[in-house]
């Protein structure tokens, strides 16, 4: 069995996926194509006070499944709505290459584990302390580690630069 991966609608990747699934149950080639994966990733973000986590999309527009490719599957995969075609050369199936599977089954189980978190904040900008003993106080993103959460920031103490480590939902941007 090899990966491949199928262009879809953009948006409607979850749906796309879901009625393939359904399809090749019901057509009992469920051997043929074990597993049709939407790869996504598990973000975490804080908006208004509260942390969410969501699954964003690795590649908006493509699904990859597990299959077999047999003359069946291949008409089944064809005629499924919201599905246009296989990613290769002159309409011919090429699959995924084992490290490109292992990259993304990889991405998709270390993001389930721990989500990524997402930080919008660049070095260079204006930001204001909302919590903390620094509240209120405006100051320069200096660094951004996004593994730990963190952001550097050099706020102005009686007249002098100095850096100040704090997480990034303790500030905004101005």
């Amino acid at each position: 069995m090899n990966w491949y991966v199928l262009r879809v609608q953009s948006g409607r990747e979850e749906r796309v996926a879901e009625n393939l699934r359904k399809r090749v149950k019901a057509a009992g080639l469920d051997e043929q194509v074990p597993r049709v994966l939407v790869p996504t990733e598990a973000i975490t973000e804080i908006k208004n006070g509260k942390k969410r986590t969501r699954k964003r999309k690795l590649y908006p527009g493509y699904i990859v499944c597990e299959m077999d490719v047999t003359d069946d599957v291949w008409f089944l995969i064809r005629e499924t709505s919201g599905i246009g075609d296989f990613v290769g050369s002159h309409g011919r199936p090429h699959p995924m290459e084992p490290h490109e599977v292992e990259s993304v089954l990889g991405t998709m189980e270390k993001s389930e584990e721990k989500p990524k978190i997402q930080i919008q904040f660049q070095k260079g900008e204006s930001v204001k302390v909302k919590e903390g003993p620094f509240e209120s106080f405006d100051g320069i993103i200096d660094e951004v580690d996004a593994e730990k959460g963190m952001v550097k920031v050099i706020v102005t103490i009686f007249g002098r630069p100095t850096p100040v480590e704090l997480e990034y939902w303790q500030v905004e941007s101005i």
